[in-house]
């Protein structure tokens, strides 16, 4: 079983496999999931960049978009053999594309077929299935109507449920505004959990802090954060040490930054650009005396052509923080 006490939630066109190496650099036991990946995209696109990414990584789950049972039971064989530790199926977007493609938020008015699609993921692979969902969706709304879900879905062999504590509005709200506007409601989730005691119950969304996740942790099994820990990661410099009681990876920021030189090094000479890994890291000295110069050369150098590793410590340097002897030497 994998520890979904605290985790990083699927955010896309963030959490690619730049973001999560930088991430997994601040602590060592969040457990990680990629952007959303469709089965379409998966089944007949180029798997290869779709699925890959750095064995340091782990503990690493793959999100899957999907509402055909079949294509979904081959695009979890295809995560399990690529080396994913979880599959999870997406059944929180609410956005307009998702919808135009039956899957996603709109999923949970269709539980039926959501659990042949968890009973056929489950019945193909031998790592855990997983849902990420809402606490209802426009007015199907009602506790009942959840339980019920959740109950339907736990039969077909889904044991995990992270559960973002608000519902959402298929219709009139953007996704943006459904992560805002419909008002969060963590007593849903505590409620699913008291009846649920056998399941795994991970609460999701507004949480911005470990004093809040300690909180939640007293009540349900496990925390997701997204934004707040894109936006400002080094929270997640927490993570280990008050919540798995572990010494934690990297003590500083200027650690971090050494740790990603050489994984840096590796992709540019890959061919990849510097700024498809340095948007990632732009929030690193947020709150810090130095973070608005950070981010502003950073998006100024990383994008020139030729810019390479010593962009990030030219970066760092503008903060004003003095730079380790053995990180000038690179």
């Amino acid at each position: 079983m994998l520890d979904h006490k605290f985790s990083i939630a699927p955010m896309l066109d963030w959490t690619d496999r730049f973001c999560r190496y930088f991430l997994r650099l601040i602590s060592r036991r969040a457990l990680l999931y990629t952007e959303m990946v469709t089965t379409g995209a998966l089944l007949h696109g180029d798997r290869n960049h779709l699925l890959q990414f750095d064995p340091i990584e782990h503990p690493l789950a793959l999100q899957l978009g999907g509402s055909d049972p079949e294509q979904l039971s081959r695009s979890a064989r295809l995560g399990e053999k690529w080396g994913y530790d979880e599959i999870n199926l997406n059944l929180g977007c609410p956005s307009d594309r998702v919808q135009s493609g039956s899957f996603g938020a709109c999923l949970m008015s269709e539980p039926e077929l959501v659990a042949d699609c968890i009973n056929a993921m489950y019945e193909s692979v031998a790592i855990p299935v997983t849902v990420k969902q809402r606490i209802g969706i426009d007015h199907l709304d009602s506790y009942q109507l959840l339980c019920d879900f959740v109950g339907k879905l736990s039969h077909a062999g889904c044991r995990t449920f992270i559960v973002h504590a608000r519902k959402a509005w298929l219709q009139g709200l953007s996704p943006k505004e459904n992560r805002e506007i419909p008002p969060l409601s963590y007593n849903t989730v505590y409620r699913l959990k008291r009846d649920f005691p056998t399941l795994e119950i991970i609460i999701n969304g507004g949480i911005r802090s470990i004093n809040e996740c300690e909180t939640h942790l007293s009540l349900v099994d496990g925390v997701m954060i997204g934004r707040e820990a894109y936006q400002n990661p080094w929270m997640l410099s927490q993570v280990d040490a008050r919540l798995f009681g572990e010494e934690t990876p990297a003590h500083t920021r200027e650690r971090v930054i050494e740790g990603l030189l050489p994984f840096v090094e590796r992709e540019l000479a890959a061919g990849v650009p510097l700024n498809r890994i340095t948007r990632h890291i732009l929030g690193l000295f947020h709150g810090q005396p130095g973070a608005r110069a950070w981010r502003r050369y950073l998006s100024s150098q990383s994008y020139k052509t030729g810019a390479d590793a010593g962009v990030i410590l030219k970066a760092l340097d503008q903060t004003g923080r003095a730079i380790p002897a053995d990180l000038n030497s690179v």
